[in-house]
């Protein structure tokens, strides 16, 4: 696990079973003023105590054991909702049909559009019905040009 503190106070949890993603979205969220934790599994993450304050997830939305969306919805069995960007190398037209209103990105990531989904995200944290669920916009898929 990658951990980074930034002044900025605002919490970043990527979770990726591909270490160099995990890495290289560590790096750039630093570097946009984000506090990161990265975790190889969607297990690992549940492992840790419940994130407080303004925060984020940024998933993968196919890991071995656990998907993404499995993972949110555990999160959610739990009482433990967090806002959600998933990110994906599979294409997102057909993935994102089941995802209510969450943001959807492709690999590779552009970051702009990452930091974007991000912000947004966390700004609409707890706005859904009832306040318990969120409405976040979603990015149109971009690449990173490299």
């Amino acid at each position: 696990m990658y951990r980074a503190v930034t002044p900025r106070g605002r919490r970043v949890f990527v979770i990726d079973d591909d270490r160099s993603v995990c890495r290289g979205l560590a790096r750039l969220l630093v570097a946009a003023g984000f506090r990161v934790e990265t975790f190889e599994s969607g297990a690992a993450f549940l492992k840790r105590s419940p994130p407080r304050g303004e925060h984020c997830l940024v998933v993968d939305m196919r890991m071995p054991g656990m998907s993404g969306p499995e993972l949110r919805d555990r999160l959610r069995a739990l009482g433990r909702e967090s806002p959600v960007v998933f990110i994906t190398a599979h294409g997102t037209d057909r993935i994102a049909e089941g995802l209510e209103m969450e943001t959807v990105l492709a690999k590779p990531l552009e970051a702009d559009v990452l930091v974007r989904a991000i912000d947004i995200a966390m700004s609409t944290a707890g706005r859904g019905s009832g306040g318990s669920r969120r409405s976040t916009r979603r990015a149109p898929p971009r690449r990173l040009a490299r």
